[in-house]
């Protein structure tokens, strides 16, 4: 069991919040005005979106940017520089109206890792999170790199856009941790023995200030406040509101992630799921699969997704069923670095095979609770979906279709929102983080299911496709044919 420099152990939880920073100074940010505001970072896959709110959630401005990347056969990269560049753009895209935030915070994609120098600047390509060149997620990535361009700190994209506003290197968070081989029960790495760890501290945890040279950059005012902040999909988790045990936020942009809440660390023999650490000391459990609305880009670049919306709606279920893999390999409902994305059936038309994707995406979004519930998570409380996919209607009623149950729809479906949340917790303007998101997240609507059982077939259809290649386990396939036997 190896802990990264400077982490600490305290007697609960592995590790002890480090004292508060003092970041006030002759730099810090005039905060009398009568506006509390908040700023959240998020760093997708496609985009940089930046979020500024006040204390009750109202969006006062939002800025993003693209990013784009390589890939060629397994290997997904992106260039670091790409993102702070885009980070700048979103930034002072959401600062337009003249906010002044008094904290941010900054999430990324769970399990994207690069190299860096003892500053934080970037020595090597990120390579992503959905890259398949190496085994074990973060630490099978960082090993690659160090393998191939030689020793260096091991970063993730928040860590890098976190140095680069403070001016120096920062801990991480115990949440991108995870993925690098953080164990939040122990308060230590564990597993491959990797060069350049990080140090650790726990979500929400203040890190210093926003120094000159990036204020000149961004237009973030010099002195604010930079909080510790989560992963995408517990960012987004927070932006719905989903933070009562038994709950579950389900998070649709590019790939699919799945965050639930309960008491106690949740055990996955398979090791598909995995736990966050919550800011209030609950679990996060959950899984992050490569399905998901990128499928519908590669298949259909630069089409109208509410027209193709429009038209799927009379294509139910569609004439093909659709496993909506893009690249190689999965990682939750199952693991299976060989699967890849097939059709069973052809589609009659464009609007039939755009309907096939988003049934698709839907279906391996039921498989995935049927894995929950297989190892014993609680999956009947109210789920909540975010993420880029929630601003479709049609998506929306026809994942409430396919799941059987009513979905909640967010005001604000941003995880860059979750991260406001966040920040403001950070900054010691709510007790919990419960309290913080109480405060500053609403829901919108709440989708109810009509016709319960219309995609039963074609569902159960892609579970017999999947456990035939031998990338589904049987006791899944069993648990999902079942499940779908009892009434809802």
């Amino acid at each position: 069991m190896r802990q990264g420099p400077g982490s600490v152990n305290p007697p609960r939880r592995g590790f002890l919040p480090p004292a508060r920073e003092n970041v006030t100074s002759e730099t810090t940010p005039d905060h009398r005005e009568a506006t509390v505001m908040w700023l959240g970072i998020d760093l997708g896959t496609q985009s940089v979106r930046a979020l500024l709110a006040d204390d009750d959630g109202t969006v006062r401005g939002g800025g993003s940017a693209p990013l784009t990347g390589r890939r060629e056969g397994p290997l997904h990269e992106q260039s670091p520089a790409d993102w702070w560049t885009a980070v700048k753009a979103a930034v002072r895209g959401a600062l337009a109206g003249g906010g002044r935030p008094r904290a941010l915070a900054i999430c990324s994609t769970s399990g994207t890792v690069l190299l860096g120098d003892d500053r934080g600047r970037p020595l090597t390509p990120a390579v992503m999170y959905d890259d398949g060149r190496a085994p074990g997620r973060g630490p099978g990535r960082a090993l690659l790199l160090q393998r191939e361009y030689g020793p260096g700190r091991v970063l993730h994209q928040a860590d890098l856009i976190a140095a680069r506003l403070l001016g120096r290197l920062p801990p991480t968070d115990s949440s991108h941790a995870l993925k690098t081989g953080w164990d939040p029960e122990r308060g230590a790495f564990t597993g491959p023995d990797v060069p350049g760890l990080p140090e650790v501290v726990p979500p929400g945890t203040p890190l210093g200030a926003v120094d000159r040279a990036a204020a000149d950059e961004t237009g973030i005012p010099a002195g604010t406040v930079v909080v510790a902040g989560m992963t995408d999909g517990c960012a987004a988790q927070i932006a719905s509101g989903a933070l009562t045990v038994g709950s579950w936020n389900s998070v649709l942009g590019t790939t699919l992630v799945l965050k639930g809440v309960t008491a106690t660390p949740l055990r996955d023999p398979a090791g598909v799921v995995y736990s966050h650490l919550s800011p209030d000391g609950h679990w996060l459990p959950g899984g992050a699969s490569n399905v998901g609305g990128g499928a519908l880009t590669a298949a259909f670049p630069g089409a109208d997704p509410a027209a193709l919306d429009a038209l799927a709606a009379a294509c139910e279920p569609a004439g093909a069923v659709a496993y909506p893999l893009t690249g190689q390999g999965e990682r939750f409902p199952f693991a299976a670095p060989g699967a890849s994305g097939f059709l069973l059936g052809t589609p009659a038309s464009d609007a039939d095979h755009w309907a096939a994707l988003l049934q698709g995406v839907a279906f391996v979004e039921r498989l995935c609770y049927d894995r929950l519930d297989l190892i014993g998570a609680p999956v009947d409380g109210p789920v909540t979906v975010t993420g880029g996919a929630a601003r479709s209607g049609y998506w929306n009623r026809l994942r409430a279709e396919v799941l059987g149950r009513p979905v909640r729809v967010p005001e604000v479906s941003e995880s860059a929102l979750g991260m406001a949340v966040l920040a403001a917790l950070g900054a010691g303007a709510a007790p919990t983080l419960a309290a913080a998101a109480g405060r500053m997240t609403r829901l919108r609507e709440t989708v109810r299911p009509e016709h319960r059982g219309r995609f039963t077939e074609p569902y159960l259809a892609l579970v017999d496709a999947l456990e035939r290649r031998a990338w589904l386990p049987s006791d899944l396939a069993a648990h999902a044919r079942t499940r779908a036997d009892t009434p809802r």
